[in-house]
């Protein structure tokens, strides 16, 4: 729960930031899942058509990289350039994982985090647990992934 109003606007509690968008190459799927999720409906176009997908499809793990990937790229407004940037540290988890629909090769998804609250560490002064909403978005406005990601973050 949010209890400082500085703090809220300095993460920018309620404001979706877009994150910039990645397009899933068929050879950039295949990639992905040789090293780190090779089910044949990411690895091969025949084994991907005759699946329940029907096409050859990213791993709901590459579209999860892809976001932190555009998410650690994309400061805070409010300390891009402006006075000292915080440190952030090891995110304690993620909970709400949901792969909403399949991402197939050659769709772009649109990333974006929303923060929504922020609380004090009582046993480390000075940082505080900062969770937000990570969404991915298809060319058709349809959601495709969603969780919530939670960061430690020193701010004082």
């Amino acid at each position: 729960m949010t209890h400082d109003p500085a703090l809220d606007a300095f993460f920018e509690i309620g404001v979706a930031v877009p994150l910039g968008a990645h397009t899933f190459d068929a050879d950039g799927i295949k990639a992905f899942a040789r090293k780190y999720d090779p089910q044949p409906f990411h690895l091969d176009e025949q084994a991907a058509k005759n699946s329940v997908f029907g096409g050859l499809c990213a791993s709901g793990w590459h579209t999860a990289a892809a976001w932190m990937k555009r998410n650690l790229a994309t400061p805070g407004k409010a300390w891009a350039g402006e006075g000292p940037a915080p440190e952030f540290g090891p995110s304690p988890g993620i909970t709400g994982l949901k792969w909403l629909k399949p991402v197939y090769a050659g769709e772009t998804i649109a990333y974006s985090r929303t923060a929504l609250s922020h609380r004090a560490i009582a046993s480390r002064p000075g940082w505080r647990v900062l969770t937000v909403r990570a969404e991915g978005i298809d060319s058709k406005g349809d959601k495709v992934i969603e969780f919530d990601s939670a960061v430690l973050v020193k701010v004082d």
